[in-house]
């Protein structure tokens, strides 16, 4: 019996042949496809930095109003007098026992004349009842008077001498009204306000000045509560008027209270006394200004490292493959061209410091060295 030989195996050879063929095929393709494709372009060329330490100023942003350090209130001590002259106006510069104003001075000369002779009168009477007095003691031993007589005698001179007394105080009363018919400075300053009026017959305890003495103005910064214990009497203040003059004051005073509505306090800081007409700063003005409360080490880049966006701070950490990762941050103080990082960066991380703003997160770049600035010769 003859056998029938099978040949399914060749086929199958051949099937199994071609796919591993189209395999084959298939992978040089991609090797090639993989060859002939270009290589990623970096999106920016940067220059990178690493975060440095320095040591910063502590200061303390505050505003405030401008007031006097204190405000003299000058007042009319005559009674019914006319006012005849004012010598300074709003804005002067006086010095204590300056002459302000003068009252008339008529019906006082009248009344202290009046009051000279009536010590002179009082002298007199007193004179005659001393030497009265003096006689009835030489007769006192004689028995010629009565020991009431004697008395009586006595007690005139006594009187006649507690008269003296009160013409004398008289006198005295009518030349101080004399002396308050000049108004004068109290103690040196300016001139803050006037209501003193030619002609004017005012009363007594009439305000006729305001002054600033001397010259001195303060400046009340209001700083919050939790601020507070952070500032001590002596410490440096730098103060901004609204012309954009800045002048360093000294903290007299932290204010004892604090506001129940607002809850501010207020601190004292006296400013250099400025007379001139021109100074920076006046009274009601409103200024702001920072206080100067020591150093302390931070962490810092540049300032152009750090990209804004959406009302939050980032940074750009290059990483080994050349691509970056965007790292939000939180800045701090800024001195010169430098800003503080307080939290979101390590010490030791590789920061892009130029072209940050045109970063995104993931993106591709080319890392360049710094450019040298050559030193002027």
């Amino acid at each position: 019996m003859t056998r029938t030989l099978k040949k399914p195996a060749p086929l199958l050879l051949g099937a199994a042949g071609a796919a591993l063929l189209l395999t084959l095929a298939a992978t040089r393709r991609a090797d090639a496809l993989d060859k002939a494709a270009p290589a990623p372009k970096p999106a920016l060329t940067v220059t990178t930095t690493r975060p440095a330490s320095a040591s910063l100023p502590i200061r303390l942003a505050a505003n405030g109003n401008v007031a006097a350090w204190q405000e003299a209130v000058i007042g009319s001590e005559s009674a019914g007098l006319r006012l005849d002259e004012v010598r300074v106006n709003v804005g002067d510069i006086v010095k204590k026992g300056q002459v302000l104003a003068v009252f008339s001075s008529d019906s006082v000369n009248a009344d202290l004349a009046q009051a000279r002779a009536a010590l002179q009168e009082a002298q007199a009477n007193a004179a005659a009842a001393a030497a009265d007095a003096a006689r009835v003691k030489k007769l006192d031993s004689s028995g010629a008077l009565s020991e009431q007589q004697i008395a009586q005698y006595m007690t005139l001179d006594r009187i006649a001498v507690a008269r003296v007394e009160a013409a004398r105080a008289a006198l005295a009363q009518q030349q101080l009204r004399l002396k308050y018919t000049q108004v004068v400075a109290p103690d040196s300053g300016v001139i803050s306000a006037r209501s003193a009026t030619v002609g004017a017959v005012v009363g007594v305890g009439t305000e006729l000045f305001r002054l600033i003495r001397q010259g001195r103005l303060e400046w009340r910064a209001e700083v919050t509560a939790a601020e507070l214990a952070r500032i001590k009497p002596g410490a440096t203040a730098m103060v901004t008027a609204a012309s954009g003059s800045e002048v360093t004051g000294r903290v007299r005073m932290v204010g004892p209270t604090v506001d129940a509505q607002t809850r501010n306090a207020l601190v004292y800081v006296d400013l250099p006394v400025a007379l001139a007409p021109n100074a920076p700063f006046k009274a009601g003005m409103f200024a702001s200004g920072r206080f100067e409360l020591g150093e302390s080490s931070a962490l810092t880049v540049p300032q152009q490292a750090v990209a804004v966006r959406d009302g939050f701070s980032y940074v750009f950490r290059l990483n080994a493959d050349s691509r970056v990762s965007q790292l939000k941050v939180t800045t701090g103080r800024r001195i010169g061209d430098r800003i503080e990082v307080v939290a979101g960066l390590a010490p030791d991380a590789l920061v892009v410091a130029s072209g940050a703003g045109f970063l995104n997160d993931g993106d591709l770049v080319r890392n360049v060295p710094a450019p040298q600035i050559a030193s002027a010769r």
